[in-house]
């Protein structure tokens, strides 16, 4: 027998932890994985580069939806995604982090009715499982944290990356036996192209010395759409660039919120900022991997810099991903005391890394191994 599975993919970090769960799964004859596109992001440089570098065929399905409000992109996919499982039942949806998309497929999924398989007569919907689950900032003013909230609140299975997740999803009330450890997907990708990263040597394309600069990135609407803290980050940036270099691959938000608060200039006149177009993958590790340290507020940078032992300086209050500060690289910082943050590391250097377990590249096996499980395989 074949099982369909649908992996739902919508933004960049999304591409990664399915790429190699979908690999994983070409390999067992009992598996038919199909890749669901729903479209948030829809720049080449976002989207269609990413599925080249890790691999990923075009995507079996394309919803096709691209921007608008919160609750726009969340019932647009809802009602793309609705018609696509009556006319596919697929036996399982499993959907990767906390993007719009993640919640909307869940609860698309889990409200569906199907007619009756032939094989499974007494299912009536798919199996939705959660990979990356049970992770929590505790800031509901976060739209990714609403959207943790609910998909792990309706997902019948729950894969969690660390032992905080499986903590916060016990205390919310979830059932152990929903809950399984399974590591962390983000590494698998690393590790698979480990090899094709480091022999790219992007940094030299650009003229910078291994560990001789700063890689930034800014997307979240908490510090790239309120316009004081935007001008403030990037005050705060030329001031930084002129004790070391400065990389900034710029998200189209963050370029766009540049542009119309007139501060383009700001950076691009500055000679110690380098201000690129988003990157591929695999260029985009191969600068982390060469920096000397991160600032950013994206929460997959602050894993791999953890995995790597590299310094990360993440621009938020809260973070989702406890484990990368208690056991990792990463430190909670703010405008007001980023700089300091960045000058004690470098004179005191940063505490020993401790190896996050599970956290190894074979994330994607066992997670094969657990639907093969459920599948009763």
């Amino acid at each position: 027998m074949t099982y369909t599975i649908h992996l739902i993919a919508a933004a960049r970090p999304n591409f990664m932890k399915i790429a190699p769960l979908y690999h994983a799964l070409k390999k067992e004859a009992w598996a038919a994985p199909k890749i669901i596109h729903t479209g948030q992001h829809y720049d080449i440089n976002m989207s269609d580069v990413f599925f080249q570098d890790l691999g990923l065929p075009e995507p079996d399905l394309h919803l096709g939806i691209g921007g608008g409000s919160h609750a726009e992109q969340a019932g647009q996919v809802m009602m793309a995604y609705e018609k696509i499982l009556l006319e596919t039942q697929p036996d399982m949806v499993i959907v990767v982090g906390d993007v719009n998309a993640t919640m909307a497929c869940t609860i698309a999924a889990t409200k569906i009715t199907y007619s009756g398989k032939p094989s499974q007569p007494s299912r009536r919907r798919p199996i939705v499982a959660h990979l990356e689950a049970g992770l929590r900032s505790f800031d509901r003013t976060m739209p990714e944290e609403i959207n943790r909230i609910v998909t792990d609140s309706l997902a019948d299975i729950l894969w969690t990356p660390s032992p905080d997740g499986d903590k916060h999803l016990l205390r919310e009330g979830v059932s152990n036996e929903k809950i399984e450890r399974v590591g962390n997907i983000m590494i698998d990708s690393l590790e698979t192209l480990r090899s094709r990263i480091e022999s790219l040597d992007v940094y030299k394309e650009y003229k910078l010395s291994d560990k001789g600069y700063s890689l930034v990135t800014l997307h979240r609407p908490s510090n790239v759409d309120n316009p004081e803290a935007l001008g403030a980050l990037c005050r705060l940036l030329v001031k930084l660039s002129a004790k070391s270099p400065i990389v900034f691959p710029v998200h189209p938000r963050t370029k766009n919120n540049l542009e119309s608060q007139g501060l383009m200039p700001l950076l691009k006149n500055q000679p110690g900022i380098m201000l690129l177009e988003p990157q591929s993958y695999a260029r985009f590790m191969n600068l982390t991997f060469h920096c000397k340290m991160a600032i950013t507020d994206s929460g997959g940078l602050q894993e791999e810099t953890s995995y790597l032992g590299i310094p990360c300086f993440t621009l938020r209050p809260n973070t989702e991903r406890p484990v990368t500060i208690t056991q990792g690289t990463n430190r909670l910082c703010t405008i007001e005391n980023l700089e300091t943050e960045i000058d004690n590391v470098l004179t005191n250097g940063i505490p020993v890394r401790r190896p996050i377990d599970l956290w190894d590249g074979n994330t994607a096996a066992r997670v094969v191994t657990s639907i093969r499980s459920c599948f009763e395989i």
